[in-house]
């Protein structure tokens, strides 16, 4: 028998049988699917607290030990003591019922390339105006207080702590001071970098060009009542000697310009391409994807690459 009629016999009957179990088991069909009709088509949705407690789980594996749902809400094991998702505070089940004293922990999204630039219109003086009224008079309402939740995974809840966790080493040439864990990461990301050397030149001139790098320093983010990763000892900045006419930050373009969140691209200072690349692969976000742009600051963000599904490789 040819192949071709073969195929056409193999249907036949595939179709015959179909039809014959259809009518024969009709009833049971119609029972099994009304029993079927009871149970979800889909697992339910994966909800944002789910995703982010198993991205920290994920991203920190020395520090959390498990994760998993428990009194109603998802929960990691870090240290020894289970936090909860509690509305994204992130705060210890003990503090659950102090829900109101901590502010929800950010985690933003981060996009693979650099995003479309977009034009946005400048607000008018009055405008501006009102705006840094209702800034000065929100600062002087209370405030819940930071979350505590990177000051424990990091154990430095005070300067004193987090000094006792800084190592000084070498990166590119240069001195740093950053947290010992994440030391063997920019060890990794360092020798990527001189790899890529061999193959473009023009990051030699990059690295020749650098200050010396801000690394560990105790303090809050700028203009801002929330600490810096700086003060853990998990972000870098990377700048050169001379920025010429270039912008990095955005705080300090918004002193000579009001429209600081217009200047182009081509007006920003940016890190070789090819270096972002490697800080991102090994879990550290670039600061010239922000909208508050600081393009010279790299920070150890792995579980911001997880929830923004980046490729990643994990150091354990």
């Amino acid at each position: 028998m040819r192949l071709f009629e073969r195929f056409r016999l193999f249907v036949f009957v595939i179709i015959s049988l179909t039809f014959v179990g259809l009518s024969c088991g009709g009833k049971q069909s119609v029972e099994n699917a009304t029993v079927n009709s009871e149970q979800p088509d889909e697992p339910p949705e994966i909800t944002r607290a789910e995703r982010v407690m198993k991205a920290l789980h994920l991203g920190y594996p020395q520090e959390i030990t498990a994760v998993e749902y428990r009194n109603d809400d998802w929960a990691v094991l870090m240290h020894d003591v289970w936090y909860c998702y509690c509305e994204g505070r992130l705060l210890p089940e003990e503090k659950r019922e102090e829900i109101a004293d901590y502010r929800s922990q950010i985690f933003y999204r981060y996009s693979e390339e650099l995003p479309p630039f977009v034009l946005r219109p400048v607000p008018e003086p009055q405008a501006r105006n009102n705006n840094n009224n209702n800034n000065a008079a929100a600062q002087q309402r209370p405030r819940p207080s930071r979350s505590s939740f990177m000051d424990d995974l990091w154990q430095s809840r005070d300067r004193n702590e987090a000094y006792s966790n800084i190592r000084t080493v070498r990166f590119l040439g240069r001195t740093i001071r950053v947290h010992h864990k994440i030391v063997d990461v920019l060890s990794v990301v360092e020798e990527l970098i001189l790899e890529e050397v061999e193959k473009d030149r023009t990051i030699q001139t990059w690295i020749n060009s650098l200050a010396p790098p801000e690394s560990w320093s105790w303090r809050n983010i700028a203009a801002s009542e929330s600490r810096s990763f700086h003060s853990y000892g998990v972000a870098i900045d990377l700048r050169p000697r001379s920025l010429g006419r270039l912008q990095t930050y955005w705080l300090w373009t918004s002193q000579n310009r009001s429209d600081w969140f217009n200047v182009p691209y081509e007006e920003r200072y940016h890190p070789p391409e090819a270096v972002i690349k490697i800080f991102e692969t090994h879990g550290f976000v670039w600061g010239g994807k922000w909208q508050r742009f600081d393009t010279m600051h790299f920070e150890y963000r792995p579980e911001v690459m997880i929830l923004n599904e980046m490729p990643l490789i994990l150091h354990q």
